[in-house]
């Protein structure tokens, strides 16, 4: 049977999305920006596929009692707000007002579920973060020990330590692991790298591991290189394709004598993901695909020079005020660049074609520059089924939004 979840911190719903299609089905899902409530909203009115069950919850986390949902949710997800730790933000961490980790915490202690995912961004590795992120694992593996009044998060964490060395706690305790992954190695048409925290409860006799890659680097230069069997899919002819340089030509070279199986799938690219959509001009709008249209305006930069086409985009970025300058562009073959399409970023977020972004262009792009990829919250979602023996069954609809 379907476990019964929550999901935080949900944004647009892309891990949200991946979770219900590895079988989990969510109790409530709760998010406080307007807009993406919005498209969380239009999908679940649309009856797409998983969302009819959804009850969606706009507000603030830390005004939700989440102890509503003890002895009936098995598996709480959700991605704490990544601005704290983000490689591209402020770098305030901790002291950051939107750092939701201490919610998420309170969530496992409320609940008490069996299982929960969490996921962030790759700066929360970086080492100004390394203590408060071992701070973060520990209260996840002990999240009924709180603090002591005013008690500082260093020494708190001292306290957690000391508990984890001894090896003999009582209460509430989850074996968490957790893994740094690449969306691109798992299908995903984007290099985007996310850290991944999975948390079982100690009670459970199950040890959970990260899926193994599926797709590779490598596979994708032997389709192109090797085989040429990614330009024949396109139908690009040997005049039109790019030319390949002398670092490249020494990587495919140790290929050669590999065989595609041993490899892997080749990582999609941007090509594999949009080829197939209409072709519309800057300024102009496609009636018959949701949310495609083309901003003009892009520019490159140095050092933000646009995604290639045929290769992982680089990662989708949001910004505090929209998408930053050379960010989410295509670089065409003479060089210049365009802005994504709203709908071909969902494309390569994996998305599906009839999750439709509710709010300007600026705001569908904000939404998308945060969203965990689809396709990679299923795969580490559909691990964890398999670990919980979940069972997925078919997405039932309801009427009621609150």
């Amino acid at each position: 049977m379907p476990m019964r979840s929550v999901e935080l911190f949900a944004g647009a719903g892309g891990l949200a999305l991946g979770v219900a299609q590895a079988g989990f089905e969510h109790d409530v899902v709760l998010e406080w920006n307007r807009n993406a409530c919005d498209t969380l909203r239009r999908n679940h009115a649309a009856g797409v596929s998983h969302v009819g069950s959804w009850d969606i919850h706009e507000g603030d986390v830390r005004d939700y009692d989440f102890s509503r949902h003890a002895g009936k949710v098995g598996f709480v997800a959700g991605g704490p707000p990544c601005q704290p730790f983000s490689l591209g933000g402020k770098h305030l961490g901790q002291t950051d007002r939107r750092n939701m980790f201490p919610q998420a915490v309170r969530a496992i202690r409320e609940i008490a579920p069996k299982a929960f995912l969490f996921e962030n961004v790759k700066g929360l590795l970086r080492p100004a973060f390394r203590d408060y992120y071992r701070y973060i694992v520990h209260q996840l593996s002990f999240p009924e020990v709180k603090p002591k009044g005013d008690e500082e998060w260093n020494h708190h964490l001292a306290r957690l330590e000391r508990i984890a060395a001894r090896g003999n706690h009582k209460g509430l305790s989850y074996d968490v692991v957790y893994q740094l992954l690449d969306a691109a190695d798992h299908g995903v048409p984007q290099r985007r790298h996310r850290v991944l925290l999975v948390g079982l409860r100690s009670d459970l006799a199950a040890k959970f591991t990260f899926p193994s890659a599926t797709h590779s680097e490598g596979a994708l230069l032997h389709d192109q290189w090797v085989t040429g069997d990614y330009w024949e899919r396109h139908r690009i002819s040997r005049r039109d394709r790019p030319t390949m340089n002398a670092r490249l030509a020494s990587r495919v070279e140790r290929l050669g004598d590999c065989s595609a199986g041993t490899l892997g799938s080749p990582w999609r690219t941007v090509r594999d993901a949009i080829a197939d959509l209409p072709r519309i001009a800057e300024g102009e709008s496609c009636s018959e695909t949701a949310n495609h249209f083309l901003n003009p305006g892009a520019r490159s930069y140095p050092g933000h020079d646009g995604s290639p086409y045929d290769w992982p985009a680089k990662a989708l970025k949001a910004g505090d005020h929209g998408v930053p300058g050379g960010e989410n562009t295509l670089r065409l073959e003479d060089g210049s660049v365009r802005y994504f399409s709203v709908r071909e970023c969902a494309r390569i977020q994996t998305f599906p074609d009839d999750w439709v972004f509710a709010g300007s262009w600026t705001e569908s792009m904000r939404q998308l520059g945060n969203a965990v990829p689809v396709g990679l919250a299923h795969a580490v979602a559909k691990r964890l089924a398999e670990t919980l023996q979940v069972k997925p069954k078919r997405s039932r609809r309801v009427s009621s939004i609150r």
